[in-house]
C-alpha cells in the first residue's frame, strides 16, 4: 500500500480516476500489444523494419552488376589466324623502318607467296629477313623470298625488312643469269642426234644445283626481277635463276628429283597444247611457253613472229588458262619481234625470255631478258665461270 509523507496530501478520488483511466490506456496499449501478439509485434517489427531500411537505403544504394569486361582488341595476326580453320595457316608480320605492310596469311611448308617490295622515297628496297640482325648485313643465308617454304613458330612469323641508298644499289653491280636446260640424260657420253647439244647429263645438272644451293646463291623470284630491273629492288650479285624449256619427260623423270633434293627454285616453261601437267615439286614454278605457237611459221621463224596482236593474245590467253599466272613466258626458239611483244603487253604479260646470251640488268628490256644456255658437256667449271 502506498503511503504518503509527512505534509503530503492523499490525492483526490477525481485525481485517483484520472490517473487510473490513464493506466488503464496504458493497459490497453499493453494489452493490445499482449493480445495481438503476433500482429502488434508484426506491425512494430514492420514498422521498425521499413525505418531499418530506408535508413540503410538511404545510407547506401543496392550493388551495381559487376561490369562486363572489355575484350582486348585483337591483333592484326590474331584477326588473320581467326579467319582461317586451317592449322597450316601462319600470320606473317613485316617490320622495319618505314615499313608499313599489313600482315598476310601463308601456308605453313608451301613457298612464301606474294611477299610485298615496300617502296621508299630515296632508297631502295633489300629485301626480307629473318633477323634484325640479317636485315642489317643484307645477309644472304637470311634473306627470306619465295624460293623458301614457309616455316613458323605458333603460326607467326617477323621478316624484317631493309634498305639501301641508290648508289649501294648501283655500285653492287649486279648480274643476274637466267639459266636456260632443256633437256637430260642419264648418259656421260650423251645422246646422238642434231640435238645432242640440248641434252644436259644428269650428273652435271647435280652438281650444278648443288653449287647453287651450298654456296650461298640467292635465288630472286620473278616479281623480284621485276622490281629490281626497275631499280626498287636491290638484288645481290651473287643471285641465279633456273629455268627449263619445253618441260620434256626427261625434265620431269631425271632433273625434278635433284631439284627437290637440293631444293633449288625453277621454273618450267610449258607448251600447254601438249602438257599440262601440274607443277611436280613444291620448287617448280610452271610458266608459258606459249599455247600453240612452238612451231615454226611461214617466214621459217617461230610462229610468234607471223601472227598479228589478236592471234598472239588468243594463244597466250590459252596458255594462261591453264599455269593461270602471266608473270613471265619464253618466246619459242627465242624468236621475237615487236608485234610479238605487243601482244604479249596486250595479253598482260609483264616480262619475256630470249635465247640472246648475256645477263639481266638495271633497265634491261622486261620482253627480251638473255640467258645463260646451258649445253651437253658443261661440267661445274664450265657453270662456275658463267656465274661464280
Amino acid at each position: 500500500m502506498a503511503t504518503y509523507g509527512t505534509g503530503s496530501r492523499r490525492p483526490s478520488a477525481r485525481v485517483r480516476r484520472r490517473r487510473l483511466f490513464a493506466g488503464i490506456a496504458g493497459a490497453v496499449v499493453v494489452l493490445a500489444v499482449v493480445g495481438g501478439t503476433v500482429a502488434a509485434i508484426g506491425l512494430a517489427r514492420a514498422g521498425a523494419g521499413d525505418e531499418e531500411t530506408d535508413a540503410a537505403t538511404a545510407g547506401s544504394e543496392a550493388p551495381a552488376p559487376t561490369p562486363t569486361p572489355t575484350p582486348t582488341p585483337l591483333t592484326p595476326e590474331e584477326q588473320l589466324l581467326a579467319t582461317t580453320t586451317d592449322p597450316a595457316a601462319c600470320a606473317v608480320s613485316f617490320t622495319g623502318e618505314g615499313i608499313g605492310d599489313a600482315p598476310m596469311l601463308q601456308a605453313q611448308g608451301a613457298l612464301y607467296s606474294g611477299l610485298p617490295i615496300p617502296a621508299r622515297d630515296g632508297l631502295v628496297f633489300a629485301g626480307w629477313y629473318a633477323t634484325p640482325a640479317d636485315a642489317a648485313a643484307l645477309a644472304i643465308p637470311g634473306r627470306v623470298n619465295g624460293s623458301e617454304a614457309v616455316a613458323c613458330t605458333e603460326q607467326r612469323m617477323t621478316l624484317h625488312g631493309a634498305w639501301v641508298s641508290p648508289e649501294q644499289n648501283a655500285a653492287e653491280d649486279a648480274r643476274i643469269p637466267i639459266l636456260m636446260y632443256h633437256q637430260f640424260t642419264a648418259k656421260p657420253e650423251g645422246e646422238t642426234g642434231w640435238l645432242r647439244g640440248n641434252y644436259a647429263y644428269i650428273g652435271d645438272f647435280d652438281a650444278h644445283m648443288n653449287h647453287i644451293a651450298t654456296t650461298g646463291f640467292y635465288l630472286p623470284t620473278w616479281d623480284e626481277l621485276s622490281a629490281f630491273i626497275d631499280g626498287r629492288l636491290y638484288l645481290p650479285t651473287h643471285s641465279v635463276i633456273v629455268t627449263d624449256d619445253d618441260a620434256d619427260q626427261s625434265w620431269f623423270d631425271l632433273a625434278v628429283p635433284v631439284v627437290d633434293k637440293y631444293k633449288v627454285l625453277s621454273t618450267s616453261f610449258m607448251i600447254t597444247a601438249y602438257r599440262q601437267d601440274p607443277a611436280p615439286s613444291t620448287y617448280v614454278l610452271r610458266r608459258s611457253h606459249t599455247h600453240d605457237m612452238h612451231r615454226a611459221g611461214a617466214n621459217g621463224d617461230g610462229l610468234i613472229t607471223n601472227l598479228g596482236v589478236p592471234e598472239i593474245v588468243a594463244d597466250m590467253d590459252a596458255s594462261y588458262g591453264v599455269v593461270g599466272v602471266k608473270e613471265i613466258m619464253a618466246y619459242p626458239f627465242g624468236h621475237y619481234n615487236d608485234t610479238a611483244k605487243e601482244g604479249l603487253r596486250q595479253a598482260g604479260w609483264e616480262m619475256a625470255r630470249t635465247i640472246e646470251p648475256g645477263y639481266v640488268t638495271i633497265g634491261t628490256d622486261k620482253l627480251a631478258l638473255p640467258t645463260i644456255r646451258i649445253n651437253y658437256g658443261m661440267g661445274l667449271g664450265a657453270l662456275v665461270g658463267l656465274i661464280g
